[in-house]
């Protein structure tokens, strides 16, 4: 009897087996992982109220400032020399005197001394001349060195479009050194095409040079407060802020397409692709943009502008160096 049992057994289990192939290949066959089953979405961003603090952060480097030149004011030759090399000096102290004869039309010579005086304050960093040597109106014949410092750094393009607001002071950090501390009169400059390195400036002084800047592109420059101690060649970090927008529309920086006054915000349509919708912005601390008009608060953007490179992210030590994360704020 247990053989017809068993029959009855293997029957049973082929139409199963049949079954299963006759109503549910579909199902098998849908449950293949070569088979796409799920759209991509693009991820969106909700233009939201928040605050904009805009920080530029750079590298920078403490210099001495420039040696001014004193010059010959008379042709001549050098009667006398006043002063020696590395001595300090004031403004009104003079350094040598100049004496010329030049023949008056009768014949009679007109002799004319005139004393040269130092310019500046500082020390008399370079200062060569002899008595006797023969000088032309507008010749070198010294350099003082002031006894102050300023701090420079090189800004990126990007870094100059968030401070279109021409800020007049920066914070200074350096590691090892005095508590961080403002310095003022800040300036920010790019060389001129045709400029020398060292050359003598139509103001007396000369080119930075070794000041720890490069000599082309464009430079941050400010003066270090006389009361700070600092020595040339410290290397510190210049803080800058372009202002500061409280309670303002604002979106991720990868949203738009651009990054100062006018950009391109990317809105999703009912079919999945997107089109553009022109905005203004404002500030922005390398995060986060200003949205002053364009946008409402709630609408959705795509969160990356379609075909744009990934920005690195700034908060890992591996990106802290590159060039899109240096000065992006805070």
């Amino acid at each position: 009897m247990g053989l017809p049992i068993l029959q009855i057994i293997i029957f049973l289990a082929n139409a199963a087996a049949l079954v299963k192939i006759a109503f549910f290949s579909g199902a098998i066959a849908s449950s293949d992982p070569t088979v796409p089953t799920a759209q991509i979405e693009e991820p969106l961003a909700t233009v939201s109220i928040g605050t904009i603090t805009n920080d530029v952060t750079l590298p920078a480097t403490v210099s001495a400032d420039t040696a001014v030149a004193v010059k010959a004011t008379l042709a001549g030759g050098v009667k006398k020399v006043l002063v020696e090399p590395g001595q300090a000096v004031e403004a009104a102290t003079p350094i040598l005197t100049i004496r010329s004869e030049v023949p008056a039309a009768d014949g009679a010579l007109v002799v004319k001394t005139v004393t040269v005086t130092a310019g500046s304050v500082g020390i008399l960093s370079s200062f060569a001349v002899i008595v006797g040597q023969a000088v032309v109106v507008g010749e070198v014949v010294g350099q003082v060195a002031p006894p102050t410092f300023n701090v420079s750094g090189s800004l990126s393009a990007e870094q100059q479009y968030r401070l279109l607001n021409r800020p007049t002071e920066a914070v200074v950090t350096i590691t090892g050194g005095p508590a961080p501390f403002t310095c003022t009169g800040l300036t920010i400059s790019s060389a001129l095409a045709g400029a020398v390195a060292g050359a003598v400036s139509d103001s007396g002084s000369t080119a930075a040079t070794g000041s720890g800047t490069s000599s082309s592109g464009t430079t941050i420059r400010c003066v270090v407060p006389t009361a700070i101690t600092v020595f040339n060649g410290l290397a510190a970090k210049l803080t800058i802020s372009g202002g500061v927008a409280k309670d303002v529309l604002v979106v991720p920086i990868t949203a738009i397409e651009g990054s100062a006054q006018s950009g391109v915000a990317y809105m999703q349509k009912a079919d999945g692709s997107s089109e553009k919708h022109p905005v203004t912005i404002g500030l922005n601390d390398g995060t986060n943009v200003e949205i002053t008009g364009g946008l409402a608060k709630g609408d959705k953007i795509l969160q990356f502008v379609p075909g744009a490179a990934a920005k690195p992210d700034c908060t890992s030590p591996q990106f802290a160096g590159s060039p899109q994360c240096v000065g992006a704020g805070g």
